[in-house]
């Protein structure tokens, strides 16, 4: 559950900005701001949604400021947001 508005990563390029809030209404809201969005826009909602899933997050509003990131980063910077946001650290054993 997403308790507060948390944010990770940078504008910088290769890299994407992730603000994850909570929201009100079900399911995962994922607004995507990236040049190659018309490219790439659906891999990258897939890999923001499939991350938060398993991170057993699923109502939440998402922005992302995609600068090229891989998605070896997306999942990164999504993973960091997330345990920002809902305090559940998923790194300890």
């Amino acid at each position: 559950m997403v308790n507060k508005e948390a944010f990770a990563g940078t504008l910088e390029s290769g890299d994407i900005l992730i603000q994850i809030s909570p929201s009100e209404e079900k399911g995962l809201h994922i607004e995507l701001q990236s040049t190659v969005a018309y490219q790439f826009g659906r891999q990258i909602k897939q890999v923001i949604t499939e991350t938060l899933e398993g991170l057993d997050v699923h109502d939440a509003r998402v922005m992302a400021t995609d600068k090229g990131a891989l998605d070896c980063t997306i999942r990164a910077r999504v993973t960091a947001a997330a345990v920002r946001a809902t305090g559940k650290d998923v790194w300890k054993d």
